[in-house]
């Protein structure tokens, strides 16, 4: 059994009619962890268990580390997650609660990464949060879901961080013979490094993350993303902070699930009702999730865009 689960595919009847068209929502939130992440990380940890690991080890600032803590518990492995020092109290407590050994490090993922880096050996195996072609493999299988449950959209939006997501999706899309279907993929100011990518025709490294969305904070997306957008219809959009965290909120108000700002990104076009859907009839969302995040945070980060 893999340890992720089947997730619902519902039409939100609020999105659809605010936007004139039929708003689909693959509801990886209800993962057990919180989010997507569970279905790559979860198919990774069970390969490299199989090929004799004893440990697991990740570097991540929320739901990839959650995800690894959580794989290692239903393994029976130990976990260490190296977590940068703007992860929240919160994520800190969750990583714990599933046994698993919190080191801070560094100021944001990049610095975080490389002591993880440092800490391998013969015993270890280390996740990547999102650079693993066994993540694409796992997080690939919500799109077999959705085709299964009977979906063929019109355009998939996404949020992208570090693009083990958008990987994912669009290696699943691929294997449905959804080469024509539209990705849209969605970061905020501050986090935007698969747009800025996308603007220079090559990766760039950003100097810094400032956005709330720390779970979209790589500095530089992976090669696999990139590449996506070199070879399928890719559409890059940035949202404001602001607006990701008015869809976390609106989202808890609607469909009684909260996700963190991450994946309030790509809310966000539905409920600002973005031209850029304006093209679709049937346009699935992504809604990926995230546990790292209480209300109350994101009301305090509201406040305060």
């Amino acid at each position: 059994m893999p340890l992720h689960i089947a997730t619902p595919l519902i039409q939100s009847a609020i999105l659809s009619a605010r936007n004139g068209r039929d708003i689909w929502l693959k509801m990886e939130a209800l993962q057990p962890p919180g989010s997507f992440k569970i279905r790559g990380v979860g198919a990774a940890c069970e390969a490299y268990a199989a090929r004799g690991a004893q440990k697991l080890l990740t570097s991540s600032g929320g739901n990839a580390g959650l995800a690894v803590a959580y794989a290692g518990q239903q393994l029976g492995l130990p976990v260490t997650v190296v977590v940068p020092e703007t992860t929240t109290e919160r994520a800190i407590r969750l990583l714990r609660d599933y046994d698993a050994t919190v080191m801070v490090h560094g100021p944001g993922w990049h610095e975080a990464n490389q002591k993880a880096l440092s800490l391998i050996d013969e015993q270890t195996a280390f996740i990547h949060p999102f650079d693993d072609p066994l993540l694409w493999q796992g997080h690939a299988s919500m799109i077999d879901e959705v085709a299964q449950q009977g979906l063929r959209p019109d355009a998939v939006v996404v949020a992208v961080g570090g693009g083990g997501l958008l990987s994912g999706v669009a290696e699943g899309m691929q294997r449905q013979g959804w080469d024509s279907v539209p990705l849209i993929a969605v970061e905020t100011v501050g986090a935007a490094s698969f747009h800025a990518a996308v603007e220079a025709g090559e990766r760039v490294t950003l100097p810094a993350i400032s956005s709330v969305a720390t779970s979209l904070g790589a500095r530089q997306v992976c090669q696999q993303a990139f590449q996506w957008a070199q070879t399928r219809p890719v559409i890059s959009r940035v949202v404001s902070d602001k607006a990701a965290l008015q869809a976390c909120e609106q989202f808890l108000s609607d469909q009684r699930v909260l996700v963190e700002p991450a994946c309030g990104a790509a809310l966000a076009l539905a409920y600002e009702q973005s031209a850029v859907l304006d093209s679709y009839r049937k346009v699935l969302f992504i809604v990926c999730g995230g546990a790292t995040a209480g209300i109350d945070q994101i009301r305090q980060w509201l406040d305060k865009a």
